[in-house]
């Protein structure tokens, strides 16, 4: 399997609050933390064909996350009013602040499965308590894949009990977790990182899934909240590990502030799952003087490597979206209130015209100002700035600059519009709110991929 980690060298990671912490990549995923124990086995629940990145084969579907001690949880959801069973489940068992091990399928959601599907889905976390010796209520689930069918549940029992014969916590068995939640992922999605707090090393790894039906608005509860001040708003699934001591009600508010910044700031197609989840667990392991608030002298450092983590795993799901051939971080400024900003940064990132006009490499600012002119934002004409510049860069390409042309060249702007990755700088001129949205292009691969053929039932994604 593809290793996705970045080169093995320390670096300093700078957050949104600019602390600089010196961040180390590992190998291990979520075995990397101290007393994770994973692993992922084919227990033939794609049997029936769940779309074509579940290549009909003997390819993992089934993965398990356990902690050799209970842990602080937390957890975010999707907001989506049609939400799977194991979002159910996990909700309330998330609010209590204790678990120990996550249960994971691929190949089915189990949503829209009604009292069967809850049946399902509370059954896989009682074999798995049952199988692990552990205290009821300390197991949660998640499931992706296709809506409206019911778990085959004699192969997911099997599953669970070989699956958990096989714990381990080598880069291997991180592997096997990561491909078993794969459904339309072309690449595993994977990342650690080794810090110090308080003298301690400290470890914090993740896993994550997802490649189309991706624009994620999770919240600790799944209710929708009443305004998105720092952006809350296939199913994206993701799995953290830490063994960082952090008390539960902490945990969930650096999660919260973490996943607002990345899972939650990310749009492949604009689609809401009813699956979206992102569960971090943390067992205390590393020994560090336990993180009781965000007052504590080191949750800013904690905060900061979580975010890391996050962004780092939200970004690989854009790279990897069905038939993405450009990402496009859209950033907006000036806007009258960060809502503003976030409601032009969505208009233009889903709008299927920009989009496809960054598939051409066609710097099509017309189709741009049209979809922040009927965004919920106030936009004036004569106000807006519209440029490109390298990922990061500083040095932008104004191809509009207070609602004109600027003297920039058509093929200068094609050449800002070419590479792979690059950054889109919308500026409204009317106050202070800002946002980051991190998209991608539609293509013709996009569309073959989805549409499938009814005639084979193989086709049809999820």
């Amino acid at each position: 399997m593809e290793n996705s980690l970045p080169p093995r060298l320390p670096f300093c990671f700078n957050s949104p609050r600019n602390m600089k912490l010196k961040l180390a990549p590992i190998e291990g995923a979520v075995a990397a933390p101290k007393g994770f124990r994973t692993g992922g086995v084919f227990c033939d629940i794609k049997r029936l064909g769940t779309g074509k990145g579940s290549d009909k084969g003997p390819k993992r579907d089934l993965a398990l996350i356990v902690s050799d001690v209970p842990c602080a949880v937390a957890g975010l959801f999707t907001t989506n009013q049609i939400c799977a069973a194991p979002v159910k489940v996990c909700v309330p068992r998330t609010a209590k602040g204790i678990a120990q091990a996550i249960v994971i399928n691929s190949g089915n959601a189990n949503a829209c499965t009604g009292r069967q599907g809850m049946k399902d889905a509370l059954a896989m976390v009682d074999l798995t308590e049952t199988t692990l010796g552990l205290p009821r209520g300390y197991v949660l689930v998640g499931s992706t894949g296709r809506i409206g069918v019911t778990l085959p549940m004699p192969q997911v029992r099997t599953g669970i009990i070989d699956c958990a014969t096989q714990l381990g916590s080598t880069v291997e068995h991180a592997h096997r977790t990561t491909e078993a939640i794969m459904t339309s992922d072309t690449k595993p999605k994977q990342v650690a990182v080794e810090f110090k707090l308080g003298g301690k090393t400290v470890r914090i790894g993740g896993t994550c899934k997802g490649a189309g039906m991706i624009q994620p608005g999770m919240s600790p509860t799944g209710a929708r909240p009443a305004a998105l001040p720092t952006g809350l708003h296939a199913t994206m699934l993701g799995f953290i590990t830490t063994d960082a001591a952090v008390e539960a009600r902490t945990l969930q508010k650096a999660l919260t502030e973490a996943v607002a910044r990345s899972f939650n700031r990310i749009t492949v197609d604009g689609d809401m799952s009813t699956n979206d989840t992102v569960l971090v667990l943390a067992n205390g392991l590393a020994g560090n003087d336990r993180i009781k608030s965000t007052k504590h002298k080191d949750f800013a450092a904690f905060q900061t490597a979580l975010d890391h983590v996050c962004l780092s795993l939200a970004k690989m799901i854009v790279r990897d979206g069905e038939g993405v051939h450009r990402v496009v971080t859209v950033r907006v400024t000036g806007a009258r209130s960060i809502a503003e900003a976030d409601a032009a940064s969505r208009a233009v990132g889903n709008s299927s015209l920009v989009k496809t006009s960054w598939h051409g490499g066609d710097p099509n600012w017309g189709r741009i100002i049209d979809a922040l002119g009927y965004s919920a934002a106030t936009v004036v004409e004569d106000k807006v700035d519209i440029g490109y510049s390298a990922p990061g860069s500083k040095k932008i390409l104004w191809s509009l600059r207070r609602g004109q042309p600027t003297k920039a060249t058509f093929a200068e702007l094609c050449q800002a519009a070419a590479p792979t990755e690059f950054d889109l700088h919308l500026r409204l001129n009317l106050g202070k709110g800002e946002a980051v949205l991190y998209a991608a292009d539609l293509t013709e691969a996009y569309v073959d991929y989805n549409k499938g053929d009814v005639t084979d039932p193989t086709t049809l994604g999820g």
